[in-house]
């Protein structure tokens, strides 16, 4: 380990802080790690904000984790459903009780959806947005149905939810509350965005898909070309859990995409052509 490792090491723990906020009726747990500019990380559905940690992202960010409504140590409103909608006014209004006025998002699957609803509807308060995994429309066109399908009907019991319903158990105020929460996020009927709403994101936002994903890259290509500042990373050999299976070819993606200077040398065309400090 280099000295300069074992520093934003020693950074990282003095500046991690955790907390619950008074949130739309919701107690809402929050964890903020590092120092810089602050960066949102809103998990997937049925996950939480211990799930993944982002040290390398917290070295020049503030990395601000949350827990959606019902998710990992915040406590569900039982008869509030979930939706996308929702979760995007929860984060905002977070953001608003910590005294944060501007912020970069990273989002992974139902999260992505969320930083990009909250590019659409809360503007003034985004930087740039990362997007993993996520949906932007009906299940029928943005998913791969071959890479969906069960040998059974899930439950809320099945093995291919072990981690998370373990991991939900180990922070949830109510363990027992799981097959509720599950019920609750398989019924979350997301619809996506309309073209007009796409259209209209003004930050500059990068859509991430693993080749392998169950996210159907043509529908993310698509979403990119509607989305008028937006770039598309397609991760080779690598499924929709590659935020928590293989970090190391997501997260240099997304440092370079946050890292960047809003100022670039223009990509050559073929009338172009290439010179050196001109073109790229």
């Amino acid at each position: 380990m280099t000295s300069e490792t074992v520093m934003n090491t020693v950074a990282q723990e003095a500046t991690k802080t955790h907390g619950y906020a008074p949130i739309n009726g919701l107690k809402m747990y929050y964890e903020i790690e590092g120092t810089g500019e602050p960066l949102v990380y809103i998990h997937a559905a049925l996950g939480h904000a211990g799930l993944n940690s982002f040290p390398e992202l917290a070295v020049r960010h503030s990395v601000i984790k949350v827990d959606l409504q019902g998710h990992g140590r915040t406590a569900d409103i039982p008869e509030r459903p979930l939706s996308i909608e929702q979760y995007a006014e929860d984060v905002v209004a977070l953001l608003k009780h910590l005294g944060i006025a501007k912020a970069d998002f990273l989002g992974q699957s139902y999260g992505g959806a969320t930083a990009v609803m909250i590019a659409v509807r809360h503007p003034a308060i985004v930087g740039r947005v990362v997007a993993h995994g996520a949906t932007y429309g009906p299940r029928a066109i943005a998913h791969n149905p071959d890479m969906l399908r069960f040998d059974a009907p899930p439950t809320a019991d099945a093995r291919s939810f072990d981690y998370l319903r373990e991991s939900y158990k180990t922070v949830a105020p109510d363990p027992d509350y799981w097959p509720r929460m599950w019920n609750k996020v398989a019924d979350l009927d997301w619809q996506g965005f309309s073209r007009a709403e796409l259209a209209s994101i003004a930050a500059p936002v990068l859509i991430i898909v693993g080749d392998r994903d169950f996210v159907r890259v043509e529908h993310a290509l698509e979403t990119m070309k509607t989305i008028p500042n937006a770039e598309l990373a397609v991760v080779p050999d690598s499924g929709h859990f590659a935020l928590y299976s293989e970090r190391e070819k997501v997260i240099p993606i997304v440092q370079r995409f946050l890292e960047k200077s809003d100022t670039r040398i223009p990509v050559a065309t073929a009338g172009m052509g290439y010179y050196p400090g001109e073109t790229r």
